[in-house]
């Protein structure tokens, strides 16, 4: 019985058997070079990695700093605007004061009622003026003393009158857009004890001896 040459390659004889093994390195196993290379591919690829979040991290950052340096100067030039015009207002201050005086000296002293009339518009025109650049006075007689605000020129005795409070205003204070331009220049009431002073019933007790 002859057999066709396919069928001596059937499944199982010997000549198949050495071809596959000599087929198998090759599709089954990497060779050393090839397993360093994938090696070397995926280190690059970790530092890679971590130089690009490093990258972004940085661009995250400068992106931080450049709106807030925006928001600043935004800040900054809005205050320039708000007190641009602080030194001239500080020199027109004093002449609201005088007009002030004026009108106080020219009641006490019964002015005529046309020229009382006349610095009383002057002085109103001058605080509208003020008002319109967010320049405001401030009241403090009958405050609470605030270093903040005041100066203390001096202290005097008032009875009846808490301790530190305000009780006379020599100058008076003024904000611009709620900040303090000039602070107020007052007197403040001192109300110590004196330990020399009798006791309330002192009087009556000698009286009865």
């Amino acid at each position: 019985m002859n057999l066709s040459k396919s069928d001596s390659f059937i499944k199982g004889s010997p000549e198949s058997k050495s071809r596959e093994e000599k087929a198998a390195p090759e599709v089954l196993h990497e060779s050393p070079e090839v397993s360093g290379d994938l090696a070397e591919l995926h280190q690059k690829l970790l530092e890679k990695t971590g130089e690009a979040e490093e990258n972004y991290t940085r661009l995250l950052r400068l992106a931080a700093d450049m709106e807030n340096l925006r928001k600043r100067q935004e800040r900054e030039r809005a205050e320039l605007l708000q007190f641009a015009n602080e030194n001239l207002i500080k020199e027109l201050l004093p002449v609201v004061d005088n007009l002030e005086r004026a009108l106080d000296h020219g009641r006490q002293l019964e002015a005529p009622e046309a020229l009382l009339e006349g610095i009383e518009r002057v002085y109103q025109g001058f605080l509208k003026v003020l008002d319109r650049f967010g320049v405001t006075p401030f009241d403090s007689v009958g405050q609470h003393f605030d270093p903040a605000l005041h100066n203390a020129m001096m202290q005097e005795e008032a009875p009846g009158v808490p301790d530190c409070r305000v009780i006379k205003e020599l100058q008076k204070g003024y904000l611009m857009n709620q900040r303090l331009l000039r602070p107020a220049m007052v007197v403040v009431a001192r109300n110590t004890p004196n330990e020399n002073t009798s006791g309330p019933n002192d009087s009556t007790v000698q009286e009865e001896n």
